[in-house]
């Protein structure tokens, strides 16, 4: 009988399997997208779509979405490899989404949230405008309906396509914020890896609690650029979660497995509303941003 049987490799069907960057266990990916994408070995967090976060976050069937139907204008006409609007048409085809951030409401053990969540696999889960206007919406649906406001940040911070437009979007998500915190309302922010540039210079460093995704990336600028700019060696680690936790920028570090119910006893702890809370969510579209 010819060796050659024995040598030959069966044809094995391709993405069946992940490997960690972490441990480089090799994961069988349907049970890793069971675990919601978590590595079962070591505990390292893959990005999570946007949706798939969101569903494991809210109770069953309890999401309403909301203002699906915005796209950014080109302004600026800007092109590098691709024209912008054929670069959002490539993010849109790869992620099944319109843009980098889905908002809307629904409940969390029965108690209603405004929630938006970005998500990294459209361009990065980068700002622009309409990451934005979804964000501060979000603020303010909940601050007009006297509900706790969730915004889940994955991103590598504002896009450069958009130029100054989408800088403005910091001003305009803290502006929001901050009437939302005059009003009395609960102001939950959760970042996952990475969350970075003008998203973390903005609304995500401005909830009344902000929790971190174990081992996620969070800073401003990149390790490089700080280290070539202040000319000095940079503590290992210093831009991670455990380290933010240590000197306080962090209020507590939740794994994705446990996020719904650290949640859950937050709103119940700090929800300031008791003789309001509503008995259901409206499905009323709130009011356009002028």
């Amino acid at each position: 009988m010819p060796w050659s049987r024995f040598r030959r490799k069966r044809d094995m069907p391709e993405g069946l399997w992940v490997q960690c960057k972490r441990c480089t266990e090799t994961l069988f990916k349907k049970d890793l997208e069971a675990n919601l994408n978590v590595c079962a070995k070591c505990g390292y967090h893959f990005h999570l779509p946007a949706r798939e976060r969101i569903a494991s976050i809210l109770d069953e069937s309890s999401f309403i979405e909301q203002w699906a139907d915005l796209h950014p204008p080109d302004r600026l006409a800007f092109v590098d490899k691709d024209p912008y609007p054929v670069k959002l048409a490539k993010s849109a085809k790869r992620s099944g989404l319109p843009e980098a951030a889905i908002a809307g409401t629904g409940t969390i053990d029965q108690n209603p949230v405004a929630i938006c969540c970005l998500d990294f696999f459209f361009m990065g889960g980068s700002m622009g405008t309409v990451v934005g206007e979804k964000v501060t919406r979000t603020i303010e649906l909940a601050t007009e309906r006297r509900i706790p406001a969730l915004v889940i940040s994955c991103s590598g911070g504002a896009r450069m396509h958009e130029g100054a437009l989408s800088l403005m979007q910091m001003a305009k998500t803290s502006g929001a914020i901050a009437r939302h915190n005059g009003a009395g309302g609960l102001y939950l922010s959760v970042l996952s890896n990475p969350t970075t540039g003008g998203v973390i210079a903005s609304f995500a460093a401005l909830g009344d609690v902000i929790i971190a995704e174990p081992g996620a990336l969070i800073g401003f600028a990149g390790p490089r650029v700080i280290q070539e700019t202040l000319r000095t060696e940079l503590p290992e680690g210093f831009q991670t979660s455990e380290f933010l936790l240590e000197h306080g920028f962090v209020d507590r570090i939740t794994s994705r497995l446990e996020l719904k119910g650290e949640l859950s006893k937050l709103i119940r702890l700090l929800w300031a509303y008791p003789a309001s809370r509503p008995t259901k969510i409206s499905t009323q579209t709130a009011p356009t941003v002028k």
